[in-house]
């Protein structure tokens, strides 16, 4: 008689089991997937540089590849313009984003895009160059951090003797409240400027003097290349990193892969990242534009500096 109390007895324990087994495993699995995704959430973390009261991502995303300007030819120009479009810009970004990179370097021409990522959600920083006086308010309303005088125009200035004319152009940018930098391509515009002790908190540093004359090459290479063009010299960048450390003050590299040239291979662009980055300061940072038509380019950068920063 006692064998349906002891059948009712082994189903309720039975039920019992399977409930907290279930339980149990529905716990196992959460637990799993929040050890996953705190994993991944660390994975995906960057070193990062102080940059006045902001810390930026020692990887930051560059502009030329969204605007097609490759430094290469018409046809990759054409090629870049055709594949970032504004929604693919804007998903490049986010793609950024998730693998640590939070901070953009671009122009006058891509604020209005900036401030659509920041209206969508994005937490990007934004980093600019500028020579024109009248588009700093506009700057710091869209919520540039950062603004530099442009390289090109630098250099010019600088070649032409006229390298105090860009001072007043930062003052205006420290008197509207932004951090205060100077873009170059040259190595002995970073030591002039330093020379003279001017308000400057960071430098944009080609790491190749890559607009050189046609006399220039000549003394250099006994030719000159036709057209001249840019030419990309590969005793270059360790001539701008002597210069970079010497200052104290911050300096972002740019064009490290030679404006796409050394994305050739695998190897080379392991290499240049590797150099650059046991090159240069601790509170130093990079610049690569991003063409993420064939891969994953942002979480490919991404995992070379973190491999490569020391800091």
């Amino acid at each position: 008689m006692s064998t349906p109390n002891n059948l009712g007895c082994s189903q309720t324990s039975r039920r019992e089991f399977l409930q907290k087994s279930g339980i149990l495993a529905v716990a196992a699995i959460a637990a799993e997937q929040a050890t996953i995704a705190s994993a991944s959430a660390a994975d995906m973390e960057l070193p990062q540089i102080k940059f006045g009261r902001y810390s930026l991502s020692r990887l930051i995303c560059g502009t030329n590849p969204f605007n097609g300007g490759s430094h290469l030819s018409v046809f990759v120009n054409h090629a870049m313009k055709e594949y970032y479009t504004e929604k693919q810009i804007l998903k490049t970004l986010n793609r950024c984003q998730e693998v640590g990179i939070n901070c953009w370097q671009a122009g006058y021409g891509n604020l209005r895009l900036y401030q659509r990522l920041v209206e969508k959600g994005g937490k990007m920083h934004y980093l600019a160059i500028g020579n024109d006086p009248t588009q700093i308010k506009e700057f710091v309303a869209a919520g540039t951090i950062g603004l530099a005088h442009h390289g090109e125009r630098t250099d010019r200035a600088f070649k032409e003797g006229r390298l105090d004319e860009i001072n007043d152009y930062l003052k205006r940018v420290r008197d509207a409240g932004l951090m205060v930098g100077v873009s170059t391509h040259m190595p002995a515009v970073i030591e002039e400027v330093e020379s003279r002790g001017w308000d400057v908190d960071y430098y944009m540093a080609c790491v190749y003097e890559r607009h050189r004359s046609a006399a220039e090459l000549e003394k250099l290479l006994g030719q000159a290349p036709i057209p001249v063009g840019e030419v990309y010299l590969p005793n270059d960048p360790p001539r701008m990193f002597t210069v970079m450390r010497q200052t104290p003050k911050p300096c972002l590299a740019f064009k490290i892969l030679a404006a796409g040239r050394l994305s050739k291979k695998k190897a080379w662009v392991e290499k240049a990242f590797r150099e650059t980055f046991t090159s240069i300061k601790p509170n130093d940072a990079v610049i690569v534009g991003i063409y993420d038509r064939y891969s994953d380019q942002p979480a490919e950068n991404a995992a070379y500096t973190r491999r490569f920063c020391s800091t």
